[in-house]
């Protein structure tokens, strides 16, 4: 009768060991899920403002994932400004991203972008002037 009884409980753990190990798998799975979609927003991307008191903007980003968060910087594709523009820090949503940077005129400025599609963000600079965004491949 020990012996069943030792038999019965090492079954029941190993029962119970392979039902959480399952449980932890699907968790697993589902926090790899949420990581690809929040990595929409990494890549390069053009962002086009229009409208500003210096006449329309266009920046060049590759953003990338450093320690769970996006960083990079904002470079002028033309080539008038050879100094980058360090992003200061990016504010993430499903759907939507807000870039923050700085300048001497105005401090700290707010880039909003939401995602219309796979390729494509549109929103606000300072939520005064139309911006676009453009996924470079």
């Amino acid at each position: 009768m020990k012996k069943a009884s030792i038999l019965l409980f090492i079954l029941l753990l190993g029962v119970s060991v392979k039902g959480f190990s399952q449980t932890t798998t699907s968790a697993t799975a589902t926090s790899t899920t949420a990581t690809s979609s929040t990595d929409f927003f990494a890549g390069k991307w053009e962002i086009n403002v229009v409208g500003t008191p210096n006449g329309d903007a266009k920046f060049v980003t590759e953003l990338t994932r450093k320690d769970g968060k996006l960083t990079g910087e904002l470079k002028d594709p033309t080539g008038k400004r050879t100094e980058v523009t360090p992003i200061t820090k990016i504010l993430e949503e499903a759907t939507k991203m807000t870039i923050y940077f700085n300048t001497e005129q105005a401090g700290e400025i707010p880039i909003e972008l939401t995602k219309v599609d796979d390729d494509h963000l549109k929103g606000m600079l300072y939520s005064m002037f139309d911006a676009t965004a453009q996924r470079v491949k």
